[in-house]
């Protein structure tokens, strides 16, 4: 059974302390950081001990591309997705094809070392926020729907499912959501016919979808990750998204307006997330599982489809996945 919370762990490897809060019946989910990982090797080998404890257990990671990537010893330098957004303006068939295969990369590498999802991609548009920038496709809505699109076939070709962020758009603020309250004052109907077009265009090939820490206050005084009004009335009846829903990192600064970590994650949860995340401090983690011991575990079917083809490997060092890999890496790198 997979439980609500996501959280992190410090090291390499199993702490005593983390195999005891693995056993909780409410965690979810593990998400890993540059912190923890040294090669493919010592991944695959932490992934599969995280399994041997709790068998049914999510685990995620940031691999992104450009900026947002954790694993790096002896993975592939993903470009940011930026790129391809330029590299559309000139050859729009060849940054198609790069894009899937890059998604398809990205996947194949992460599913190698036992990890199931990556949160990717991005589907904020590049207007104004420096904490998005390149992590966006375009700051036009098509190339994003038709670039992210085509990423995302590559990653669920890898076997892993896809997670859109940050609904219903980061790019329009300013405000680096993890240092700082993020507000967009714009009215509903202007976020609705700009950057949330595109997460509504690509709902049939979303699986999970990530709520920005922003505050929308013409459309509710909540930042989206809280509010009923953006997950229950938006996304779950007037969109008819029935995917996964996971709250961004609860311990940004943006967040803090729900209070404590208990009282955040119960918000997350009340709101409709399906999982939340309190990543890089443990207490924060232990006062949120504390909170919500007596909920009811998440929909299981729902986050089931969040697991990974993870493969049977023997992984060394250096990865190496067979001929299709070798081919796609050489391209991607040349990006």
């Amino acid at each position: 059974m997979i439980g609500a919370l996501m959280l992190d762990i410090a090291g390499l490897a199993l702490s005593t302390e983390d195999i005891q809060i693995l056993a909780n019946p409410q965690v979810g989910g593990i998400i890993l950081f540059s912190r923890n990982i040294e090669s493919p090797r010592q991944v695959r080998a932490l992934t599969d001990h995280i399994r041997q404890v709790r068998p049914d257990i999510l685990i995620a990671v940031d691999q992104e591309g450009g900026r947002v990537q954790r694993l790096k010893q002896g993975f592939t330098k993903l470009p940011a997705m930026g790129q391809f957004g330029q590299l559309y303006q000139t050859k729009p068939e060849q940054a198609l094809v790069l894009a899937e295969q890059c998604g398809w990369l990205m996947a194949t590498e992460v599913l190698a070392v036992g990890i199931d999802l990556s949160f990717a991609p991005v589907l904020d548009l590049n207007h104004i926020s420096d904490v998005i920038g390149d992590r966006s496709f375009s700051s036009n809505i098509e190339d994003v729907v038709v670039l992210a699109r085509a990423f995302m076939q590559g990653m669920q070709r890898a076997g892993m499912a896809t997670t859109g962020k940050h609904f219903p758009g980061h790019g329009s603020v300013k405000a680096d959501s993890h240092i700082a309250t993020a507000l967009d004052h714009r009215s509903y109907d202007e976020i609705a016919n700009t950057d949330m077009q595109t997460f509504v265009e690509l709902m049939p090939t979303l699986n999970a979808l990530m709520p920005a820490h922003v505050i929308y206050p013409q459309v509710d005084r909540n930042p989206a990750g809280f509010s009923r009004y953006w997950i229950q009335e938006i996304l779950r009846k007037q969109l008819g998204f029935e995917g996964v829903l996971f709250s961004d990192d609860l311990t940004m600064q943006a967040a803090c307006v729900a209070g404590g970590a208990d009282a955040r994650i119960l918000a997350a949860l009340d709101a409709g997330c399906d999982m939340g995340l309190v990543c890089n401090n443990r207490s924060d983690a232990i006062l949120a599982l504390e909170a919500i011991q007596d909920r009811p575990l998440p929909e299981q079917e729902r986050i089931e489809r969040m697991k990974g083809k993870i493969p049977s490997l023997t992984i060394t060092d250096e990865l190496d996945l067979g001929d299709e890999w070798r081919e796609v890496k050489q391209r991607i790198l040349q990006i």
